[in-house]
């Protein structure tokens, strides 16, 4: 009885039916896409334990029925939060990535890359919302390590991949010489953002003029270990590449 009950009031609040009774694709998509943008901005103001789905489904005008069988729990449906925001903090790397592929011959300096790389990221991984996540994957990690498990999978590791396979057409060029791109791509990635975000995370006021300085500084120190000897410098600038591995 309350089920038909509220699916006779999901009916009442606009949404377009199918013959069958069901909201058509098009509705369902953008009840979706409204469900967890209001997801995402419960959990950024209220954090994770003070959401409550009740809220969720209130704000974004949907039954409680229809949050539970899309994401299963409160925990499902945090994920699925997560899974775009970590989409969306990972599109400079995929931009950067696929703009290497395409345009190998870039008038620009390697350090000019990786710094214009560094700074996207710095600018995103310190956002307030970056660094709330950050503390609520923290504070939840011990009671749902499948959370933490998946913030790690679908954002560092591919933060991680998309790294190396920039780096790896940089090694193909010639430009730079690394025994390990992803081992590389882990450095970077941590010289460059870590300090920064781990300092975000913890509340402690800093510039980000100072920590676009850092940054810089980092990225020199990279690349003195990652350019190689003069003579690899050299046959870079007349074009000769590497043999293939």
């Amino acid at each position: 009885m309350g089920l038909t009950a509220t699916r006779v009031k999901a009916a009442k609040r606009g949404f377009a039916k199918s013959r069958g009774g069901r909201p058509t694709r098009d509705a369902a998509i953008e009840r979706d896409q409204r469900l967890i943008e209001v997801a995402t901005r419960l959990f950024l103001e209220r954090g994770f334990d003070a959401t409550s789905i009740d809220a969720v489904a209130e704000t974004a005008r949907v039954s409680k029925p229809t949050v539970y069988a899309q994401y299963g729990d409160k925990r499902g449906l945090f994920a699925a939060v997560l899974r775009r925001e970590i989409a969306r903090w990972l599109a400079p790397l995929a931009a950067a990535a696929a703009e290497m592929r395409v345009d190998s011959a870039s008038d620009r300096s390697v350090e000019q890359r990786l710094t214009d790389l560094g700074r996207q990221l710095l600018t995103i991984n310190c956002s307030a919302d970056s660094i709330a996540f950050s503390r609520i994957l923290t504070a939840q990690a011990i009671n749902f390590p499948e959370v933490a498990q998946l913030a790690v999978d679908e954002g560092w590791s591919k933060a991680v991949s998309t790294t190396a396979e920039f780096f790896d057409h940089l090694v193909d060029s010639g430009a730079l010489a690394l025994e390990d791109t992803t081992i590389a791509a882990e450095t970077f990635l941590n010289m460059v953002v870590g300090h920064a975000h781990r300092m975000a995370t913890f509340g402690i006021p800093f510039e980000m003029a100072t920590a676009e300085q850092r940054m810089v500084v980092s990225i020199r120190l990279f690349l003195a270990g990652a350019i190689g000897p003069p003579d690899r410098l050299r046959d870079a600038a007349k074009g000769k590449r590497r043999p293939a591995r």
